[in-house]
């Protein structure tokens, strides 16, 4: 993926003769996007937003998933897809070896190489959930600011249904520069942690819980109706939207 970096790297390397100018254009014509038929690819984000552009997995056949992981390493990656089913990961497992599956997030990542130095921040975003069905939420956003490389620690099954549990690791809490909280069922502990720190904290909604969960839209509601002042919301299970908010907060 075109990094500012690279395209430095790419200007310098037709200033010194070593690539035509013509040879430069026609790098340059895939970088806004590329039009495979089917699908136009943003090379162009990584340069905007500072990380490449992210793969929904459902909907997609395991051959355009093949076709888009592809082209997304020959342009340097790193790749995240997120939510794919396990007969769509074996199969582009069979064809990309080098691709790694998760399958607690049912994601698949690429990365040509580790960040080389911790990116300079306040701290270390904190991944909060409530209870192990969380896991899977919490665990695309780990992924996500993994590959983003900002540093990050886990704290699971800490809900309220046994708040002890989480006041027993206040100063875990309070060394956090971001937290990322994610809870189902009635979606109170977003706003039990606002109360707490002085930090941002970003609530994500999970689809866990019994019949009036309504798959999300009960926690949903509680947090969007948050008493606690620095508590902002995503969409339900968004734990990509929520890892790549922290990540932007934790940059500046």
């Amino acid at each position: 993926m075109y990094s500012e970096k690279r395209v430095r790297e790419l200007l310098e390397t037709i200033k010194r003769g070593d690539l035509s100018i013509d040879q430069g254009i026609e790098i340059l014509q895939k970088l806004p996007f590329e039009d495979l038929g089917w699908v136009c690819l943003d090379h162009h984000r990584q340069i905007r937003k500072g990380f490449p552009e992210v793969v929904y997995g459902p909907g997609k056949t395991s051959g355009q998933l093949i076709d888009i992981i592809n082209k997304l390493i020959s342009m340097g990656g790193p790749v995240l897809v997120t939510r794919v089913s396990e007969e769509a990961s074996r199969d582009v497992l069979q064809a990309i070896p080098e691709i790694k599956f998760h399958p607690i997030s049912r994601s698949l990542t690429w990365r040509k190489e580790a960040p080389s130095s911790r990116p300079p921040n306040r701290g270390t975003i904190l991944i909060v959930s409530g209870g192990t069905a969380d896991m899977p939420v919490a665990e695309e956003a780990c992924l996500t600011l993994e590959l983003m490389g900002q540093p990050f620690k886990r704290l699971y099954d800490v809900g309220v249904a046994g708040v002890h549990r989480l006041l027993n690791r206040l100063d875990q809490l309070y060394e956090a520069s971001v937290i990322v909280a994610v809870a189902g069922m009635d979606g109170v502990l977003p706003s039990l942690l606002g109360g707490i720190v002085n930090v941002p904290v970003i609530a994500v909604p999970s689809s866990t819980g019994y019949g009036a969960n309504f798959q999300g839209l009960a926690p949903l509601l509680t947090m969007l109706n948050s008493c606690a002042a620095g508590v902002a919301v995503v969409n339900i299970d968004n734990g990509f939207g929520a890892g790549a908010l922290a990540a932007m907060i934790n940059r500046v």
